[in-house]
């Protein structure tokens, strides 16, 4: 059985400022490595960095105090990238190397991490943003009420493959993760994920009962009643073909 609202509701105590950062990097990029691109998809150079080393700097530069990645076994030069990388960096980075099922699972192994640790936020590693939208994001995070267990991050643009739609009220808590869209629903997923500590709990429960998938767990958080919030971040790209990489550098360089 799922936890209940009461069960999760978030404490507090619980740190109110985001300060931890997370990334899931540990898919194997397959479709990229298909259409001929030679580099593991974290180090796909985007307007000449690589992929997660942006995301990594975007972070430190809204005040990380901690930035936590996972990737796969067989992801060894991204691994060794990171641990170049974090000798030059203002806050820890922890990685984790540990193949798993599904970007849920990743999420998983990256939530110990956050225990205790009040509000984070965690993004896959190909979702392409500009920074001015996503520091405006953890802003309204970080002021948002403690009575918020969750803000994610929405895009009006739709350009995943298979879209999670994501149903709003008049206020902007998030009623459903849906398939396919409906009348009224106007955001899908931009797969950047805000919780607090009262998401772990739900998170523990779906690892417990074999349920796949983030979109699923997203489902689960607003079966058990939490507060979650929609914050629309504008445009919000994904790279998972060799074509998508021009355009994520054409929309960061002029807005297209």
């Amino acid at each position: 059985m799922a936890p209940t609202n009461r069960q999760t509701q978030n404490s507090k105590n619980d740190s109110l400022d985001i300060m931890n950062f997370g990334i899931i990097a540990a898919g194997q990029g397959s479709r990229l490595v298909q259409e001929g691109v030679a580099l593991p998809k974290p180090l796909v150079d985007i307007c000449g960095t690589p992929m997660i080393g942006r995301l990594i700097g975007i972070f430190t530069r809204c005040g990380a105090e901690s930035v936590s990645v996972i990737v796969n076994e067989e992801m060894t030069e991204v691994a060794d990238y990171l641990r170049d990388l974090s000798s030059a960096l203002p806050c820890p980075l922890n990685l984790v190397v540990k193949t798993t099922p599904t970007s849920m699972h990743s999420f998983f192994e990256l939530s110990s991490l956050m225990e205790g640790k009040g509000r984070y936020i965690i993004t896959t590693v190909d979702t392409i943003f500009r920074e001015d939208d996503f520091s405006g994001y953890v802003d309204a995070f970080r002021g948002a009420s403690p009575e918020v267990d969750g803000m994610m991050a929405v895009t009006g643009f739709i350009d995943d493959e298979k879209p999670l739609y994501v149903a709003t009220d008049t206020s902007g808590r998030i009623t459903g993760f849906l398939d396919a869209m409906e009348p009224g629903i106007r955001f899908v997923s931009g797969g950047i994920y805000g919780l607090s500590q009262s998401a772990l709990p739900v998170l523990r429960d779906c690892i417990d009962r074999g349920v796949g998938r983030m979109r699923n767990f997203q489902r689960a958080l607003v079966a058990a009643g939490l507060n979650l919030r929609a914050y629309d971040m504008n445009k919000i790209v994904d790279v998972d073909h060799a074509s998508d990489i021009k355009g994520a550098e054409a929309f960061l360089r002029r807005g297209e």
